[in-house]
């Protein structure tokens, strides 16, 4: 009698765990019909051509781009052997180190004066992110002429107070220099317009209570300010160093990499191989190169960084 009572409720536990079976497979299999378009476009424009660098940065190849000798890990030995190579690292990471703290610290200077509230500060944060709006070849043109050695605005200014004139693009000791200005004004618009996001999003009565008790403008930058801005710091220095890292099209524009490779940075030196000497396997083990650096350094900012994020 018990038997037989039990077999239909095991009879049910079984068919119910079916019935769940197939229902959580349906739902698997929507979900993926919904991210199939993304994960086909993924495939085509980032997998694979990630699969296809590491795996040209094992061999030699024609200046097709086809394979043609397997020469395993000596693309990576003969570029960490090539100074043109570590000299290109190291212009690299003097970019990143000259770029990313500028770019932040005017950005948030302006940011902190366009958060006041002032009559006709409308046109001054207008003004302000305006940068986003110029394309970086535009920005380029607009700074070949300040840097031009004998009509450019720059030069003008030093004769005029009677200092010489300097190749701001043509010589070594101040290409790197003169990019990296230029490239911390054209970041400027997006990092402000983030960063006086994050100025609006803190809560105004801590600035109030900090009035209340006297306290002085610097201290409540120190105290209040950045600590309350950590998260959206967090984001504009993570996002900044990766964009430093694959800046081109100045580089391009300004100076093609001279003088003596001084702003040979990492992406104009992978562009060169690839299209100007047709060393696709070279090229290709850079792009992994650089591809790891920007991955260290991203942990890196993650472990490091994320510490001293105070999230409201």
């Amino acid at each position: 009698m018990n038997t037989e009572s039990a077999m239909p409720f095991e009879y049910n536990q079984v068919h119910f765990e079916e019935l769940k079976k197939q229902q959580r497979k349906k739902v698997f299999l929507k979900g993926l019909l919904f991210l199939l378009p993304s994960l086909l476009l993924f495939s085509i424009f980032i997998f694979y051509p990630m699969i296809r660098t590491v795996y040209l940065s094992f061999f030699l190849t024609n200046q097709a781009g086809i394979t043609t000798v397997f020469v395993g890990m000596q693309n990576y030995i003969d570029i960490f052997t090539s100074p043109i190579f570590m000299k290109s690292l190291t212009s690299t990471f003097l970019f990143v180190l000259f770029t990313v703290p500028g770019t932040i610290i005017v950005s948030l200077f302006l940011a902190v004066i366009a958060n006041e509230k002032i009559k006709g500060i409308g046109f001054f944060r207008m003004i302000f992110s305006s940068t986003m709006g110029v394309s970086v070849a535009a920005a380029s043109v607009f700074w070949l002429f300040l840097f031009h050695p004998s009509i450019g605005f720059f030069n003008k200014i030093l004769v005029t107070f009677g200092f010489d004139k300097i190749g701001w693009l043509t010589n070594p000791e101040w290409a790197l220099a003169s990019v990296s200005l230029s490239t911390i004004w054209m970041n400027i618009g997006f990092t402000f317009l983030i960063i006086l996001g994050g100025l609006q999003s803190i809560d105004s009565h801590l600035y109030e209570s900090a009035n209340i008790d006297g306290a002085g403008f610097f201290y409540k930058l120190r105290r209040i300010t950045i600590p309350m801005l950590s998260p959206t710091l967090f984001f504009v220095v993570t996002v900044s160093i990766i964009n430093s890292f694959q800046t081109f099209g100045q580089i391009d524009m300004l100076t093609k990499g001279g003088p003596s490779n001084e702003t040979n940075l990492i992406v104009y030196s992978i562009y060169r191989e690839a299209f100007v000497n047709y060393q696709y396997g070279t090229a290709s083990a850079q792009a992994v190169i650089l591809f790891i650096i920007i991955l260290i350094m991203t942990v890196i900012q993650f472990k490091l960084g994320e510490r001293k994020v105070h999230y409201q």
